[in-house]
Parts: C-alpha cells; structure tokens; sequence
C-alpha cells in the first residue's frame, strides 16, 4: 500500500521467477485451460464490497499497479492485456519478454482517460487507492461505462484504510489472500488451471525455503522508504507473511499500522538484529534504494550503532517484495537465505 499511496514452454520455472505461458491445454482468448472449457460470464459477489460480474474472459485487460500486472503475465495473459502503470521495481525475473509485449500507460498512475484511450474491458488493481479518489478513478466511474474493476482481496481484507494512512489491518494477512487473488483473476479470464498450478509452485517455493528455519528469538526490523520520516513496517501485512513463516519477531509488531512513520530514536531502542530494508528503483521519496539507506544507517550517530548496522545484517528487497503479491514469496526465500547466512535460526 506504501508504494501506491506516495509512487509507488507450459508452465516453465525461470530463474526462480513463475511464468505460465500460453500453450499446452490453454485455448485461444476466450476460452477456458479446463477440461470442456467455457465462454460464460463470471460473478464474484463480494470483490472487497463490489460485486463483480465479467461477461466474457478478457481480451483488453488493464492492470494498474504492478502486483496486479505479475500476476496476470504469470498467468500468460499478456497477450490479453493493453496496458500496465504503477511501477515500484524491474518487472518479474523471467516475465521481461511478456512484458515487453504490454504497453506501459506510465510509471506511476496514468489518467483516467489513457486508460480509456486502450479501449479496456476490465481493470485490476492492487491498492484501493488506486480505484479510489486520488488514485486513477473511482471504481464507479469505470463501471458506468461498463468496465469491471477487480482490487485485490490482500488490500481489504481484514483492513481499514478509511484513515489518511496506508491503512490498518484489523486481522493478520497471509499468502491465503495472495492465492485467492491468483484463483480469482484465472477464474476472470478462464485459465483456472493455470491459477492452481501457480499456486502450486508458489507453497512449494515457501516450504523450500523455510525448512529447517527457526528463528525463534530473531528480532527484525522492515524499513520501506523515507530516511527523515521512515516507514517501518506494523504487524500484519506483508512483511507479518515473513515474519510469520520464518518464526522471526518484528520489532514493531505492537502496531497494527501497515506502514507507520516512526522516529529513528524509538528505532534504535528496538534494536533489531535483521534489517530488511526496501531496495526501490522509483525516486518519489528520500534514501529509496538499499544503498542510499546503507549509507544513512552507517552514518546516522543515532543508527550506526544499532547491532543490525554494526554486524551489517542487511536483507535487501524489491518494494513488491514488501508489498501482498506474489513477489512476498521471494521476500520468505531471500530473508530466509540470509537467516542462514548470518547463522541466525537455522
């Protein structure tokens, strides 16, 4: 939610990345990867509060940030899409060809009547922000003129973001969430099979990389953007998915904020021995990429003595990495990784 509120062969595994291709059982546009296959309309009843019902698969689709555009190129739909925008990091390793396929409308949000210039027949979103007030449009404008929006389950469920903030979750997120979104937009364009076998792929890439972690007792500390008003992150979004799965304690998991502004003086007292720092390539905010805050934390008088800084128990990651999609798998596996490199909880 941080980036989007201050941007912001079948089946291959390709360099760890998933990229589900158009081929094998998959038919043309329009038709569905199951067995029969099918050309009907599809309702979701409550699609974070909006009922949601698509004719026909889409064939002119629109993704509006980042996550939702992964996850469609992992699906193989490029050749279904018009148009992509609200980029935080480098596209997917593995998914540069298909995406290279797809229009960039802008690195951050484009207007509303760009994305009307592609002649869109659904719209995805990640961030309510981004279908709301201030974002591209409000999902109302597109659905007067018949467009259905879909905004992802990981930015609503279980969360209010009724405040001036990134919101608040009131339940802890999990990759549950992040699946059902999969399932959600493979069921949208008819390629469900496609959808549980990325699924699929993605609880096995987790079970690898947390077995035998056990970091019991390892605090940790996710520092997104911003050295003069850092966003760290709370308790229960994506960053609580890793803590959880490794075992580790997020020295801020008294705060239900998802990406609260905390001073450096409080950080420092926490004291975490793993700093998970976001590693972005946009330039909207202060100290975006890893190296920009390692300086400031190896020369802050109030950080430079922290231990994470002293032992150099830095985990460098995408802003998607940080973000509830797809990407927070690769989040598990390189904190994961370094666990074992800094001979903590394995």
């Amino acid at each position: 939610m941080l980036f989007a509120r201050h941007v912001a062969r079948c089946a291959p595994v390709l360099a760890g990345a998933l990229l589900l291709t158009a081929c094998g059982g998959a038919g043309p546009a329009g038709t569905s990867d199951r067995a029969g296959g099918t050309k009907g309309a599809v309702t979701l009843d409550d699609n974070c509060g909006t009922k949601v019902r698509v004719a026909h698969p889409p064939r002119r689709a629109v993704a509006l940030d980042q996550g939702s555009a992964e996850i469609m190129l992992s699906l193989g739909l490029a050749d279904r899409m018009v148009g992509t925008a609200t980029w935080t990091d480098p596209v997917l390793k593995g998914l540069e060809k298909a995406n290279a396929k797809v229009p960039r409308l802008a690195d951050r949000y484009p207007s509303y009547e760009k994305v009307l210039d592609t002649e869109p027949d659904f719209a995805a979103a990640s961030f309510a922000y981004t279908l709301g007030k201030g974002g591209v449009a409000p999902r109302e404008q597109f659905q007067k003129l018949g467009v259905p929006t879909y905004l992802s389950p990981t930015d609503c469920a279980g969360k209010d973001n009724s405040g001036d903030g990134d919101g608040v979750r009131t339940s802890a997120l999990t990759m549950d969430t992040v699946y059902g979104e999969i399932r959600d937009l493979a069921r949208v364009f008819g390629v469900e099979q496609r959808g549980e076998t990325l699924v699929t792929q993605l609880k096995a890439r987790v079970r690898k990389a947390t077995s035998g972690v056990d970091a019991d007792g390892v605090s940790v500390l996710y520092w997104f953007a911003n050295s003069d008003s850092p966003y760290m992150a709370g308790c229960c979004g994506a960053p609580g998915i890793i803590t959880g799965e490794l075992g580790l304690r997020n020295v801020f998991d008294d705060t239900h904020e998802e990406w609260p502004q905390i001073n450096w003086e409080t950080v420092a007292d926490r004291d975490p021995d793993v700093l998970v720092i976001g590693d972005l390539t946009r330039r909207s905010q202060s100290a975006e990429s890893a190296a920009q805050k390692i300086r400031f934390l190896e020369s802050d008088p109030v950080t430079r003595n922290m231990t994470a800084v002293r032992e150099k128990r830095y985990v460098l990651l995408s802003g998607q990495a940080m973000n509830p999609t797809i990407r927070t798998v690769e989040g598990v596996e390189k904190v994961a990784a370094a666990l074992r490199r800094f001979g903590l909880g394995a």
